[in-house]
């Protein structure tokens, strides 16, 4: 595997591939760990997942730059990846004792009925490069908690984070076996999900990824959970603080250079602000600073390959071609590596690239609406359902119209974001199954009646 910097288009470093030996080596190993690592008490793993959240926070420079190097994210927010890595592990170290306390049920007199939570065995997690740190971290410390062992495929183009990862957990004190990392390429997956020994499979990346997975997994009977992509809506009302909604909205659109299942990709506004709306949106995409990852007062870095940037560039041109308009940006910017400019489109046609399919670069599509009805009408016209925006200054109105909208989460006057605290997943296209919170640690262990007579 090579790992490439998009910035500049340099090889960085090179890693050799596992084989099918030592892919079997690793297979056995985790099933070796997990008869010892279930049995340890949950206020050592407790323990243990805190001790990575020191290593995590004690490298956070060493591992941003890494992200930066492999993949081109702003240094700035690199860091604040780690940091949020470290606070996931914080959050089950002090939760995941209560999340996963038995549940009493009533029963007949002079009998005991409980539900308890077992882990399940080795847990294969397939993971996408574009927030290469803390995908992994946010599977890992609830099912590594909760007892299970992680085997990790991640992105080939983000090596050096898969290697990094192991040694978070190594240098934190787990016994070997307990997190593995699998230098392979995605056509081994298959191989590695049919093992007996693998006992379920998350995937966060592309709906046919998440298919094949789901497909294979389903053969085998196997748990999934599936985070795939998502083309969510951000509704500005003709109440909204508009202050609030341009600022955070360039955020949720630009942030990561726009490469999140979860930014906003269609802007729902209102006629009654659409005009003051789209200018304000404009002129701070062109204000942002586009360039070298490393400086800290860089806002969108590059994209994270040549070709993926051409991939969007392709929907950009398929998308004026069929009748959109482009406000601002809409070509690659005639530099050194893979820079795509924030670009606003309006006018968009339905069923085009930028209004149909998911969009994952900087590429904002704005679309008038006359109501509250037809905003929700547009934002739910979509085969995606991961996450929704609202902006209205009535917080009734707001919880009356999140309920309307098909997504598995939605943010009154907040843009989407993944969080230790809540459960987080999609419905529709988008996915299914639920990350993080007590809903996540759940959802890789046998609940289990237990009747005392």
């Amino acid at each position: 595997m090579k790992a490439t910097n998009p910035a500049t288009g340099e090889q960085v470093a090179t890693y050799e591939d596992h084989d099918r030996g030592q892919v079997e080596e690793r297979l056995s190993k985790a099933m070796d760990a997990f008869e010892e690592w279930r049995e340890r008490p949950l206020r050592e793993r407790e323990e243990l997942i805190a001790s990575a959240a020191e290593v995590l926070r004690e490298n956070k420079q060493t591992y941003a730059e890494i992200m930066v190097r492999e993949m081109g994210k702003p240094i700035s927010q690199a860091v604040g990846e780690v940091e949020k890595c470290a606070w996931a592990c914080d959050h089950y170290a002090e939760f995941a004792g209560s999340y996963l306390e038995s549940d009493q049920y009533p029963s007949p007199p002079g009998t005991e009925v409980r539900t308890v939570y077992d882990p399940l065995g080795p847990v294969l997690a397939v993971m996408p490069w574009n927030f290469p740190m803390w995908q992994v971290i946010r599977f890992a410390a609830p099912y590594l908690t909760a007892g299970n062992v992680g085997l990790l495929k991640h992105a080939s183009n983000v090596p050096g984070c898969a290697v990094a990862l192991e040694e978070v957990f190594q240098e934190a004190g787990y016994p070997e076996g307990v997190f593995q990392t699998l230098l392979i390429g995605s056509d081994d997956v298959e191989d590695v999900l049919t093992d007996d020994r693998v006992r379920g499979a998350t995937l966060t990346g592309s709906g046919p990824a998440g298919r094949a997975v789901a497909e294979t997994a389903g053969k085998h009977l196997k748990k999934t959970v599936l985070e795939l992509g998502g083309s969510d809506p951000f509704i500005v009302l003709d109440d909204a603080d508009l202050d609030g909604a341009v600022d955070t909205g360039v955020l949720a659109r630009t942030q990561n250079g726009g490469q999140s299942c979860i930014a906003a990709k269609r802007f729902i506004v209102h006629e009654d602000v659409y005009d003051e709306y789209v200018d304000r949106l404009v002129s701070e995409f062109e204000s942002l600073t586009v360039g070298d990852p490393t400086d800290e007062e860089t806002d969108v870095g590059p994209q994270a390959d040549p070709d993926l940037m051409a991939d969007l560039h392709d929907q950009v041109k398929r998308s004026i071609d069929a009748g959109a308009t482009v406000l601002t940006g809409g070509e690659p910017l005639d530099r050194e590596g893979a820079f795509y400019p924030p670009t606003v489109l309006t006018d968009v046609p339905e069923g085009c690239p930028a209004d149909a399919e998911e969009t994952f670069g900087p590429v904002a599509a704005v679309y008038e609406v006359a109501d509250e009805r037809e905003a929700i009408e547009k934002a739910n016209d979509t085969r995606f359902g991961l996450g929704a925006s609202i902006w209205t200054d009535d917080r009734d109105r707001g919880r009356r119209l999140a309920r309307e909208i098909d997504a598995g989460c939605v943010y009154v006057n907040e843009l989407v974001k993944s969080d230790p605290r809540i459960p987080f997943g999609g419905v529709k296209d988008s996915g299914y199954g639920r990350e993080l919170s007590e809903a996540g640690i759940k959802e890789f262990v046998n609940r289990k009646t237990v009747w005392v007579q």
